[in-house]
């Protein structure tokens, strides 16, 4: 059995208006989106609440409702586990990405002003300036950043938490994605998608976010090659 490598997760500070538990969730919660805890990682109840500095009763909390968003798996000993990942399952979370993204960016479109897409402009800089140096966390941070600030220019969007839950099922195999952006992205998607809006061009914004993602994960992009990588990352965690 291959050992571990210890687990580093950013903890953002506590709210005031934030119980331990809604902390140690988000923390958590967070870790996953990113991509800082790997496919098929096991870890323990004990272990979570030392790495956040609390007591395991609000790790085992936020642990249950992580777990009731397909994010983690609970096991029968006390531990828990990142889902291990199908190539059919991971084709399929990409697809209701791509459906998903591209009708809650399609409905945001009227709501865009020219704050909010100055806003969107400022973040797609910091995302290039994130990738010449290196900084996958900061990157992944900052494109879900992007996203989320276009969809919620719709004030009547009910789709962002069903977008979020997809993002956390995918979460672990971000930093791979991140890792490769330069082999398979290769076109600025999110200026492609700064146009469209400038434009209130719907289809064009519509076939920007899709190719977001499609090229985001490009990695995968075969049966063989997902197959290959899976079947590494699920032996690795092992």
């Amino acid at each position: 059995m291959t050992k571990q490598p210890p687990l580093s997760i950013h903890l953002p500070p506590r709210q005031d208006s934030q119980t331990v538990t809604q902390w140690a969730y988000q923390s958590l919660r967070n870790a996953l989106m990113v991509g800082q805890i790997p496919p098929g990682r096991a870890l323990t109840i004990r272990g979570l609440a030392d790495l956040l500095g609390v007591s395991p009763m609000p790790v085992r909390e936020a642990l249950r409702q992580l777990a009731a968003e397909n994010a983690l798996e609970i096991l029968g000993n006390r531990r828990v586990m990142v889902p291990q990942m199908t190539a059919m399952k991971f084709t399929e979370l990409c697809e209701a990405r791509i459906a998903l993204e591209s009708h809650a960016a399609v409905r945001a479109l009227p709501y865009v002003d020219k704050e909010r897409l100055e806003q969107l402009r400022q973040l797609d800089l910091e995302i290039d300036r994130a990738q010449e140096s290196g900084k996958l966390e900061q990157i992944n941070r900052l494109n879900q950043h992007f996203h989320r600030l276009l969809y919620r220019a719709n004030p009547h969007q009910v789709t962002l938490p069903l977008i979020e839950s997809l993002w956390l099922q995918l979460g672990p195999f971000v930093r791979l994605a991140t890792q490769q952006l330069q082999d398979h992205y290769q076109i600025d998607r999110h200026k492609e998608a700064i146009n469209a809006l400038e434009r209130q061009d719907s289809l064009a914004l519509q076939l920007a976010i899709g190719s977001d993602i499609r090229d985001g994960l490009a990695f995968a992009g075969t049966p063989e090659m997902l197959s290959r990588f899976l079947n590494g990352n699920n032996q690795h965690a092992q």
